[in-house]
């Protein structure tokens, strides 16, 4: 299996999860990465040369999935809009979309970027907390989804989010080097972000479909398929 790879922190438990599953199974066996950013792994997704990801959720309403994503249940801080001219963020597809949505203008910023942003005391405002304020539901940023290997992924699926990932203290540290943030700003952030996309998170999720299909903001509208 070739899986796409995001490394934001936001994706962190995941990738200790993974790690630990693969060396329990016969999955390392056939596991691959490749990296990319949210934008990228979509391309790449739609054009199968990935078999899974975590794709941007607007774009993964045709895609099979297993009740596993990246939510948020209030504030996410690391998907934030700047005051400053407008201005996508290339590497999102769904959190431009979303300040489109809620009428938010500025300079749209995610990821650990958008961590340190926020860590260092910029001015902001967080798309993530504004949906909810409205809508007084989760927000789903993220399906994992796959092309094949179903049964595996639904078994790594319903895994993951039997039980919260313990993160070693040498990734934390790794990952802390790699981002910027300290240890406890990245402990902090994480518990911001949820996995398990349950009845209130598809309702969400259904809801941010629905409503960009009818401000004609989503070009690729389809079923939810599990």
């Amino acid at each position: 299996m070739i899986f796409g790879k995001i490394d934001f922190l936001n994706l962190l438990p995941f990738h200790v999860f993974i790690k630990r599953y693969a060396r329990s199974t016969r999955f390392h066996q056939s596991l691959y990465y490749h990296k990319g950013v949210p934008s990228a792994l979509n391309r790449d997704f739609a054009m199968r040369r990935i078999d899974a990801a975590f794709i941007s959720s607007i774009t993964a309403q045709n895609c099979r999935h297993f009740g596993v994503g990246i939510v948020a249940k209030q504030e996410v801080l690391s998907v934030l809009s700047l005051p400053n001219p407008d201005k996508a963020d290339t590497d999102s597809a769904t959190s431009n979309l979303l300040a489109r949505l809620l009428d938010i203008h500025g300079e749209v910023l995610i990821g650990d970027k958008a961590l340190r942003y926020y860590y260092s005391g910029g001015e902001h405002t967080d798309l993530g907390k504004v949906w909810y304020e409205r809508t007084r539901l989760p927000f789903v940023f993220a399906l994992l989804c796959t092309h094949y290997h179903t049964d595996e992924l639904r078994r790594l699926s319903r895994a993951f989010v039997s039980k919260k990932v313990k993160i070693p203290y040498y990734m934390l540290m790794e990952a802390s080097h790699q981002s910027g943030l300290s240890p406890s700003q990245i402990t902090h952030y994480l518990k911001f972000i949820s996995y398990k996309v349950g009845a209130k998170e598809e309702k969400g999720y259904k809801r941010f479909v629905r409503e960009a299909k009818e401000r004609g903001l989503n070009p690729s509208l389809g079923k939810i398929r599990y």
